[in-house]
């Protein structure tokens, strides 16, 4: 990391490491304004990308029903890490998109088929998030609806 280009990677662009004093002032600052950047991204996959509030409208409804059925605390910690990688691979699929879109204007096959890769990617993780949702919730779910069904 960083052995190509000679850039010592224990070293911020501009700023020396060292404890206290002024400098402790500005990697403060510096944290801030990464997570401000941060948070900036995740506002702009919201703002544009209509599969996200797709992704986001269903984790609400997964949450909500988690709620409802009481889940123990590793349910809830695979829900929250499934949710978590569906929406960092949407994130991740507008990364390839925006970058691709940056490069070039053209249509060339290669970026067809990064940006194909990319939205695979979400696919995939969306189908693993529907697998892992009725896994933990389909049991319960089924237990609170049977009674509700008659059948015959």
């Amino acid at each position: 990391m960083g052995g190509d280009t000679g850039e010592d990677v224990n070293t911020t662009k501009g700023h020396e490491r060292s404890e206290g004093g002024e400098n402790a002032r500005m990697r403060s600052r510096n944290r801030l304004t990464s997570f401000r950047y941060a948070f900036a991204g995740l506002a702009y996959v919201l703002r544009t990308q209509r599969n996200m509030w797709i992704h986001v409208l269903i984790a609400a409804g997964v949450v909500a029903l988690g709620l409802w059925l009481g889940l123990s605390l590793v349910e809830w910690a695979l829900l929250v890490l499934t949710i978590a990688l569906v929406f960092t691979a949407e994130t991740a699929n507008t990364i390839v998109e925006t970058t691709i879109d940056l490069i070039t204007q053209e249509h060339h096959p290669l970026a067809g088929i990064a940006k194909d890769v990319a939205a695979g990617a979400v696919l995939l993780s969306a189908i693993a998030a529907v697998v892992i949702g009725l896994l933990i919730l389909g049991p319960r779910l089924w237990e609170r609806l049977a009674p509700l069904v008659r059948i015959g």
